[in-house]
């Protein structure tokens, strides 16, 4: 067995077994993903633990935002099984992913706002759908959400008329809204300015520790994964080749580590 394929297996038996105990709130066993010829993911394994920020690290093109996509049930998996708090999602109707997106929300790189209204509206989209609120507490929430994420005083602005970290923080908002159990977060730094990157890292920081929410936070910035992450899954040519701490990560003479560490090095400004 070569070095890859043992990472990989490590990584599988690293998922507990859910089926007569609780387990991970999120967990990826033995899953495969391709799109005609091209593999994307290949056995790969790796878990979540509720309460856990887990960072999915790797080069460009690995399978690290399907990854996202296929939690989010808008990718299907080839193969294996994807667990959301103890279910299999993996054969589950659109309707029965509506469900699981309640539990689950995603943050997009592009913020994915509705550009026809208010920054206000957008954050009180997910409250109006649920319908279990009068206008007025829809109104406080909401004011309250873009206090904590710093975009306070902001709700009657256009997502035209903001920064791209400042339409970061609002979408963080509107998934915050949803009263989700565990957040999904797409590059949530790139193009931003480095202020900004940290001001996000520290907003998603707080959030797990004041909300305790389980996430999952794909990155190439390892300055914010090194800041978030209690584990992560490195992947490399299909594979789970890693799947542990950023301290283990960092002291591992795995070469394909030591050169994705080094690479990291040479492009972080000092």
């Amino acid at each position: 067995m070569d070095q890859a394929a043992q990472q990989n297996e490590a990584a599988a038996e690293a998922v507990p077994d859910v089926r007569n105990r609780p387990g991970p709130y999120i967990s990826f066993e033995h899953v495969y993903k391709s799109f005609g010829r091209v593999v994307v993911l290949e056995d790969v394994s790796f878990c979540v633990l509720p309460g856990e920020t887990l960072c999915i690290l790797g080069r460009s093109g690995v399978g690290k935002s399907v990854s996202l996509q296929m939690l989010m049930g808008f990718l299907r998996a080839d193969k294996g099984r994807i667990r959301v708090a103890g279910e299999d999602i993996c054969g589950f109707s659109d309707r029965e992913m509506q469900a699981v997106r309640r539990k689950v929300t995603m943050v997009f790189q592009n913020g994915a706002l509705f550009d026809s209204i208010t920054v206000g509206e957008n954050v009180a989209f997910p409250l109006r759908e649920r319908g279990e609120l009068a206008e007025d507490q829809i109104l406080q929430v909401v004011k309250g959400l873009l206090e904590m994420v710093g975009v306070a005083g902001m709700e009657d602005l256009l997502p035209s008329d903001l920064s791209t970290g400042m339409k970061r923080s609002v979408a963080i908002a509107r998934a915050l809204a949803a009263q989700p159990e565990a957040v999904l977060y797409d590059e949530p730094t790139t193009m931003v300015d480095p202020l900004m990157a940290h001001l996000l890292g520290d907003l998603i920081e707080r959030l797990k520790r004041q909300l305790h929410l389980t996430s999952i936070v794909v990155t190439h910035d390892m300055r914010l994964a090194k800041k978030l992450a209690d584990r992560v899954v490195f992947l490399h040519q299909g594979r789970a080749h890693f799947f542990g701490t950023m301290e283990e990560m960092e002291k591992s003479v795995d070469p394909v580590l030591q050169e994705f560490l080094a690479l990291d090095e040479l492009v972080m400004p000092a």
